[in-house]
């Protein structure tokens, strides 16, 4: 807003007791345009000429009869910001307040409001007024009878005063306010200017960046933080005064002279990386920048050499994991694709095997395809193992016969120059626990053991029963009481130092040689031990080799029978009705022609959308579905499912999968051998869960 901004005021205000006072004040202040209009011709016709018209000043008049009123008018025409210019106060106005009194209280709500005082008789003095009021330089005083011509020279020259005013105060705000801002800005800019070496100190010293500054001439150290005093490996009274070069190694020595090159000619160098070794010898990634500086008219330069080591370091882990989780994925998705060959091939090879006699020449080439079939289904299964996306099921289970279905895999892992010892513990209880997750800390365990004997050496296993009763420790957060089952690996390599053991479960950490170890191993143990509610602990010396003791909770339930053969036993065989819902048209068409064989009428469906449209086709009773988990067109395996058995509760459901039954959904529990099968599956162990689950009695309803 500047001063032009502000427009003229022409509202006055008359506070008198006598209405007739204002009516002259109206008369005089406010003509009316019909005589305006009538003395205009009036001079033309006299002088005979064409008059100009003027526009005349229209003042607005408001009236109040007593002080208290002429305050509450001026109150309100402020809080409206519409205030008054001027106003023309009796002295007497009975019975209320006199004119003085008026002005007084006026003023000190709104003191630049221009007042004439009106009075016909000597009250007050104006030495007296001046006293009273206390502010001259806005207050007249006219004398009744008043003259007209006198009135508006007053309204004229009173309004006028008052735009004057307001825009003088406008501006000596303004200019206050400029002076204060400039001696703020003035204040600041010297503080500033003070400051300004004791803040650049502090921040160089203070910075995590190893920073110094040196001479251009003979490349001497000025000064130094602590970050780079820590880089070097020297002490700062060294550095200060010393050659750079004595104190840092560079890797690259050309690249430090073209440096210096650029900075002759005034160009900064920013984050070149590099490499450069301290005075014990250690290696460091760094990114150095170099930006030239004036010192006491010298030429000087600050270095800055940002430690990246660790970044580099955590870098690299990262890559590693992406790649390891891009090889998982394959991994899966080539473990799921072979799943279903598989089946196939197995189910396929299973069906020609029932239809050929026994001293047929081809039956011994098709049992070698189907034993050619499950050692390839175990080498899927180690692939989804280590995807992460095996089929995974808690059970009780008898640890000492799951580590010792796994011996003959270890004995290959671990070589011939590696002796393999197991001790299991007498009358062990069953433990709650994922066999292929057991089989896998066992594997981990082994290979650790194995690389920790270059030359051989012997791994011993042993389990037993251990009443443990504890609080919280580092390695398990919580507080143990009860009998736990224990396993222990124990080997005579080259064991471990407390720096490397405080590690161990690091992930990505290891000792190994670049390329010969992830260092996911250990950190996979201790993830599997812990799903397992269970904890581990170390033991290790160098020279004395490592024990690895894991603790699972005991179990009060006795160990579970394994699965049944595949094919032990005749195929029972039946009537009712099932519908296969299977993406993978060969492994449709196969279960299709297994369950047919046996006698069972077969609906088939491409989809789970499909598997609705058939459904709603047929002219029968469906007594099962045996469903894929995973089909395209929207619907899967799991809400498939959910929708049939919306329409016939006692439906019975077999799911197969190649991945985890956890995606069938939040409200399908999943069992192996019950109601899930998981991929690949010979024909024998379709045939039987399917009669299995058809003769199962379907639960009353709670």
């Amino acid at each position: 807003m500047n001063t032009a901004d502000f427009k003229p005021n022409h509202r006055i205000l008359i506070i008198d007791d006598n209405p007739s006072i204002h009516d002259d004040f109206r008369k005089i202040l406010c003509p009316s345009n019909a005589d305006d209009g009538k003395l205009k011709g009036m001079e033309e016709a006299l002088f005979d000429e064409f008059q100009p018209s003027i526009e005349a000043v229209t003042f607005q008049l408001d009236s109040a009869y007593q002080g208290k009123d002429g305050l509450a008018m001026v109150k309100q025409s402020l809080e409206e910001n519409r205030p008054y210019a001027m106003a023309f106060v009796d002295v007497r106005m009975p019975p209320g307040w006199d004119g003085v009194e008026t002005i007084s209280r006026i003023w000190e709500i709104f003191p630049q409001l221009q007042i004439v005082v009106c009075t016909a008789y000597s009250d007050y003095s104006w030495e007296e007024l001046r006293l009273k009021v206390g502010q001259p330089d806005n207050l007249l005083v006219l004398k009744k009878p008043f003259d007209n011509v006198e009135v508006q020279q007053l309204a004229h020259a009173l309004t006028k005063k008052w735009l004057l005013g307001i825009q003088a105060n406008f501006q000596m705000v303004e200019l206050e306010a400029m002076v204060e801002r400039r001696t703020a800005e003035l204040s600041q800019a010297n503080a500033l200017l003070t400051a300004t070496e004791e803040r650049f100190s502090k921040a160089f010293h203070s910075s995590p960046i190893p920073s110094g500054i040196l001479t251009l001439f003979d490349r001497r150290f000025v000064d130094v933080n602590e970050r780079l005093v820590a880089l070097t490996g020297c002490a700062r009274e060294q550095l200060l005064g010393g050659d750079s070069k004595n104190f840092l190694l560079w890797e690259q020595p050309e690249l430090v002279e073209e440096w210096f090159g650029r900075l002759a000619g005034k160009e900064e160098v920013r984050e070149v990386a590099t490499k450069v070794r301290n005075q014990s010898g250690a290696v460091r990634d760094v990114l150095v920048s170099l930006i030239p500086l004036s010192l006491g008219g010298q030429p000087h330069a600050l270095l800055l050499a940002q430690d990246i080591s660790e970044r580099l370091l955590l870098e690299r882990q990262l890559l590693q994991a992406q790649k390891m989780e891009g090889i998982g994925q394959l991994a899966a998705g080539v473990a799921h694709d072979f799943n279903n060959i598989l089946t196939v091939i197995q189910g396929h090879s299973g069906l020609i095997q029932m239809r050929l006699p026994e001293d047929d020449p081809s039956a011994k080439s098709i049992n070698q395809v189907l034993v050619a079939a499950k050692r390839a289904a175990a080498l899927v299964r180690q692939l989804l193992i280590f995807s992460r996306k095996q089929v995974t099921q808690f059970r009780d289970i008898d640890l000492n016969e799951t580590i010792a279905n796994s011996l003959a895999m270890m004995e290959r892992l671990t070589g011939e120059c590696i002796k393999l010892d197991f001790q299991p513990g007498a009358n062990l209880p069953a433990i709650q626990a994922d066999d292929g997750m057991i089989e896998q800390v066992v594997m981990n365990l082994s290979i650790n053991a194995r690389d920790a004997m270059p030359d051989g050496g012997q791994i011993h296993i042993a389990t037993w029963l251990v009443p443990v009763r504890r609080a919280a420790t580092p390695m398990d957060p919580e507080a143990r009481d009860g009998e736990f089952v224990c396993l222990t690996v124990t080997d005579t390599g080259c064991g471990m130092d407390a720096q490397v053991l405080n590690r161990i479960f690091e992930p990505f950490f290891t000792t190994k040689a670049p390329g010969k170890g992830t260092g996911l191993g250990l950190a996979t143990v201790l993830s599997i031990i812990r799903q397992h509610k269970g904890w581990l602990e170390v033991e290790s010396q160098p020279g004395h080799g490592t024990t690895f003791k894991l603790y699972f909770p005991a179990s009060q339930q006795p160990a579970g029978k394994p699965a049944a053969a595949d094919d032990d036993g005749e195929l029972q065989r039946g009537r009712e009705t099932i519908l296969v819902a299977e993406d993978e048209d060969p492994l449709r068409e196969m279960i299709a022609e297994l369950l047919e064989y046996q006698g069972y009428k077969v609906l088939t469906a491409r989809s789970g959308r499909h598997a609705l449209e058939v459904w709603e086709a047929a002219n029968r009773e469906v007594d099962l579905l045996v469903t894929d988990l995973i089909m395209p067109e929207g619907i899967l395996g799991g809400e498939l499912a959910e929708l049939l058995l919306a329409q016939k509760p006692g439906l019975k459901v077999i799911f197969t999968s190649g991945y985890s039954p956890d995606m069938a959904g939040k409200d399908i529990s999943l069992v192996e051998g019950i109601n899930f099968m998981a991929k690949p599956y010979s024909i024998g162990k379709m045939a039987q869960l399917v009669r299995q689950c058809l003769d199962t009695p379907v639960n009353p309803p709670a």
